[in-house]
């Protein structure tokens, strides 16, 4: 996976604001910061899902084990 240097990001950032202005620039970078935000607690609810039926299926595995 490529890495992005300190330069590339300077680059990037430079081209953004020379694309959606300075006016606009910290309204955009506020969006995407609230989509970063929604997506991570997405993906944290969808693993903390996960986490509980797979707790779930090993206690209903160790009880059934138990009363054999």
């Amino acid at each position: 996976m490529p890495q992005i240097g300190w330069f590339e990001l300077l680059v990037i950032i430079i081209v953004a604001i020379l694309v959606i202005g300075p006016k606009d620039f910290p309204v955009v970078l506020k969006k995407i910061g609230s989509w970063v935000g929604s997506i991570k607690r997405y993906f944290s609810d969808v693993q903390k899902n996960v986490n509980e039926i797979t707790n779930l299926e090993e206690s209903q595995r160790d009880k059934e084990k138990s009363d054999e």
